[in-house]
């Protein structure tokens, strides 16, 4: 069994106590969690996992948390359908295969046109997505908001 989850309010560079205290939960049932970019994760038996979340639940609101998202399912079907980790990746290759071409290669209309094509996606809600695409296309994240706000202008 895997659970996957994610904490909230989230700070760049500080977790918290709440998600100090979610993480310090896995590891009294346990666990070493691994903390990734988009979520974190945990794997076991179904009894040992559930337990687990339940604790690091409490844990994260106790010490704050405004927000607690966990996914749990089998490893299996995580692999079967993605997870968080790799969500970015996975659009972008997508986007790339669409476009015929990986982001770094495009010239400024194509950037752009994988950027509208990405935000209609909903990749930019995930976490460091800006950075991210901006880093994946050769271009700074004032660049990316340039054009998402030449995409928002467009619909309007």
């Amino acid at each position: 069994m895997r659970a996957e989850f994610l904490i909230e309010p989230f700070v760049e560079g500080f977790p918290g106590p709440h998600v100090e205290a979610a993480l310090e939960a896995c590891r009294a049932a346990g666990f070493e969690p691994d903390v990734g970019a988009f979520a974190t994760t945990i794997d076991g038996s179904f009894d040992a996992v559930s337990a687990a979340v339940d604790h690091l639940v409490r844990a994260a609101y106790e010490n704050g948390a405004s927000a607690v998202q966990v996914r749990v399912g089998e490893p299996e079907a995580a692999a079967r359908f993605g997870n968080l980790h790799d969500a970015l990746e996975r659009m972008v290759g997508a986007v790339e295969d669409e476009l015929g071409s990986p982001l770094a290669d495009l010239g400024r209309e194509g950037k752009q046109a994988a950027v509208r094509i990405l935000n209609e996606r909903g990749a930019f809600l995930l976490r460091k997505a800006v950075e991210s695409v901006g880093e994946m296309m050769g271009v700074s994240r004032i660049t990316i908001y340039n054009y998402l706000n030449a995409v928002d202008k467009a619909a309007q």
